[in-house]
């Protein structure tokens, strides 16, 4: 909805005064500059990027389309199940949990937070680490130089599809000129036309220089900003579980922990100490229980 409301906004505005200062709108019809704009421009995207870029990036763009995001609530999920996780490893030992991490998706405990369990990168970061630590790696600054070194790998992962979205809104002027270059040779081959035909010829040439910067910085621009917000709060669980992880180690009990992966999250979407006090309180009574029941 946001992109729907934002597109309009741009092309309603700019059109919009274009008509208000008098200028025809069937000028700006071009089909074949903007054959030569946007197809040159897919063009170039796919030589530039791998298969499994151009795969993400329809992804992406899909899920900015729909206007999906990491909300509050999906951050709240991530603390409260590491909480409950480290709650039982505290207390009873990793060997508690083993089942847990090697099976999430049969887990009880995981199964409470099926907006974590989509996110199956986290989900493996989370269960890979806490497997380390079953196998006995506990020293916390030998973890921690780790998960930096894997969360640097993962953010230049995440930041490639922004990153060949935002060469491909950089390559749109450009190839806008190069559309209102053809334009222009192509009139002049017409010079000897009447004025009025040339006009409207060296007219619709200049259009392609018109649209190549609309749609640089009027539409892929800032669908490639959203997309680096939404591969910004995907990075930031990461960060969430790192932070509560390497608390633990350190000795502190999980809701200390909780605790620092709550502080590692922007001003905006950081929960309240109340909430992920409820969200942890919850998580335990769930499961106590499955353990009763399990009893």
């Amino acid at each position: 909805m946001r992109l729907l409301f934002g597109l309009i906004a741009v092309f309603a505005s700019v059109l919009g005064g274009f008509a208000a200062m008098g200028g025809r709108m069937a000028v700006l019809w071009q089909p074949v500059e903007i054959v030569i704009i946007i197809g040159a421009g897919i063009g170039g995207f796919v030589i530039a990027n791998s298969p499994t870029v151009l795969r993400e990036s329809l992804r992406t763009v899909g899920a900015v389309a729909r206007g999906r995001r990491t909300t509050k609530n999906d951050y709240l999920d991530v603390i409260a199940l590491v909480y409950g996780l480290l709650r039982v490893a505290k207390s009873k030992g990793m060997s508690q949990i083993e089942g847990d991490i090697d099976r999430p998706s049969d887990s009880p405990l995981f199964t409470q937070f099926p907006n974590v369990l989509r996110h199956e990168r986290c989900i493996t970061f989370l269960c890979d680490y806490l497997r380390l630590v079953a196998l006995g790696q506990d020293n916390p600054h030998d973890m921690e130089s780790l998960m930096a070194e894997e969360l640097d790998t993962l953010s230049r992962e995440l930041n490639q599809v922004p990153k060949a979205l935002q060469n491909f809104a950089d390559a749109l002027p450009a190839l806008g000129i190069v559309a209102a270059v053809l334009g222009v040779i192509n009139a002049m081959g017409a010079i000897s036309e009447a004025p009025e035909v040339l006009g409207h010829m060296i007219g619709g040439a200049l259009t392609g220089t018109f649209l190549g910067v609309l749609l640089s910085y009027g539409m892929v621009g800032p669908i490639a900003s959203a997309a680096r917000q939404r591969r910004e709060s995907e990075l930031n669980m990461f960060l969430c579980i790192k932070a509560a992880l390497c608390a633990y180690l350190r000795g502190s009990p999980p809701q200390v922990c909780a605790e620092f992966a709550r502080k590692v999250l922007y001003t905006d979407i950081q929960p309240s100490l109340a909430e992920v006090e409820v969200a942890t309180t919850l998580s335990s009574q769930a499961k106590g229980r499955e353990g009763r029941q399990a009893a």
